[in-house]
């Protein structure tokens, strides 16, 4: 009770145990939280962990994430830089883009896509997560800004707090990409679509309690997928 109820003070505890015919006084109630380490209320309530605050906006919450990708060219080894948006709710994730080439226009353009009015990934979302990469930059915060969507920027060395995202990164690199070699980007983009789909429609997640995020049109798809990405990759 009080750990749901921030508010709630001894006495209203103990009013409500008397309402659910628990008969414990006042002072019970007080050293039962004070030996789980519980706060008063007055106090309780002035603290928030993140915990919290991410179950608080959980619906309208998004965070992101970039990954690296080596892609091997007549050039050498180009770098191309991937980023991945998931929705903390649902765990759904959109590739916002993929390129060698990140720029300030670029990720204004990102922020447009995620945005739009009719296939926006970030529609309903109040809050976006990111990391202090100088990629984020302040016309791409701006144009979610005027959107209605806060860029929550995360402090240094931090990226526990942004598991969710930070988690998706080795799922598709060990599952997917790292048992591949790209000679060019099309080859990339198949894989990554290919993945989406396997990853929506047909892995199973634990954060969810072992479900399928879309379970529908489940099948051997993906593993066809995959043989045909890596065959593509000699184009």
């Amino acid at each position: 009770m009080a750990k749901e109820n921030e508010g709630w003070g001894y006495t209203r505890i103990h009013d409500a145990l008397d309402i659910l015919s628990h008969e414990v006084c006042r002072s019970t109630v007080a050293n039962i939280l004070k030996d789980d380490g519980i706060e008063p209320a007055p106090e309780r309530g002035q603290r928030t962990t993140w915990a919290e605050s991410l179950r608080r906006h959980w619906d309208v919450m998004a965070a992101k994430d970039f990954f690296t990708v080596k892609i091997w060219t007549l050039r050498g080894i180009v770098r191309y830089q991937v980023l991945s948006v998931i929705r903390l709710a649902t765990r759904e994730v959109n590739i916002a883009g993929i390129s060698a080439e990140c720029h300030g226009l670029w990720m204004e353009q990102v922020a447009r896509n995620l945005k739009d009015g009719f296939e926006g990934f970030l529609t309903g979302c109040r809050f976006l997560i990111h990391d202090r990469d100088p990629l984020f930059t302040a016309g791409f915060k701006r144009i979610l800004r005027r959107e209605g969507i806060k860029s929550v920027r995360l402090p240094k060395r931090s990226p526990n707090l942004n598991a969710f995202a930070e988690r998706f990164v080795p799922s598709i690199k060990e599952e997917c990409l790292d048992q591949m070699i790209f000679f060019s980007e099309r080859p990339l983009r198949y894989a990554v679509t290919e993945y989406l789909d396997h990853y929506h429609q047909e892995r199973n997640h634990q954060g969810l309690g072992g479900r399928i995020i879309q379970p529908q049109l489940i099948g051997i798809r993906f593993f066809k997928g995959c043989l045909s990405a890596r065959r593509s990759c000699w184009d």
